[in-house]
């Protein structure tokens, strides 16, 4: 079940909000924040934290430097990113960037905990850190939300692809060489530039 939230108390119709967990480029400071930036102004969002995966999964890079959570439960590490209350106007929002009518992302559950005062740092080191297991899921504030995976039908080869080896953090030093949308051939879809990235 995804837990639900008031994303705002003003009385304006906007109602109960989905818990979105982000990870990448919609994380403050990233270039498609802006859209959250928008969703907040209008009160079709609101900031609810840092969090972090309450299990392991793979977070890589594809085409252009663009971040993938990929729905392989146990693999990778746990991913810190923000947690974000969304209206049911602001998710068709996200829907649209994230292409889930297009199979370039799927929205389906995850599990998150709060991740503390720790500093974002540049999370790929080589350090284990343990799962959090069902005894202490409610002590560690678990929360359940959404987030946005590669779809399934490339996400096993884009785990292949990056080495098996994930990220924890998708920070400022994965952005060198990222290309924003507007910049990339226009002439490819999305999907063509993941099929060209997987067989490169």
């Amino acid at each position: 079940m995804v837990a639900e939230r008031e994303v705002n108390g003003d009385g304006n119709g906007v109602g109960e909000g989905r818990l979105i967990f982000t990870y990448g480029t919609l994380k403050r400071g990233f270039s498609n924040h802006t859209l959250l930036q928008d969703l907040i102004r209008t009160g079709d969002a609101s900031f609810v934290g840092t969090y972090r995966t309450a299990h392991k999964y793979p977070l890589v890079c594809g085409p252009y430097r663009v971040p993938f959570l990929l729905n392989l439960p146990g693999s990778g590490r746990r991913v810190r990113g923000e947690l974000y209350s969304v209206s049911t106007r602001g998710l068709a929002r996200m829907d649209e960037l994230e292409g889930t009518s297009h199979a370039h992302y799927e929205r389906l559950p995850i599990k998150a905990v709060p991740a503390g005062e720790e500093g974002e740092g540049e999370g790929d080191g080589d350090e284990e850190e343990e799962e959090v297991v069902d005894g202490e899921a409610a002590a560690a504030g678990l929360t359940c939300a959404e987030a946005y995976y590669a779809h399934r039908n490339y996400a096993m080869e884009m785990w292949k692809k990056n080495g098996k080896r994930g990220l924890s953090c998708y920070s400022q030093k994965e952005t060198i060489g990222y290309v924003k949308r507007k910049d990339r051939p226009q002439h490819l879809t999305f999907l063509d530039h993941i099929r060209f990235f997987l067989s490169s």
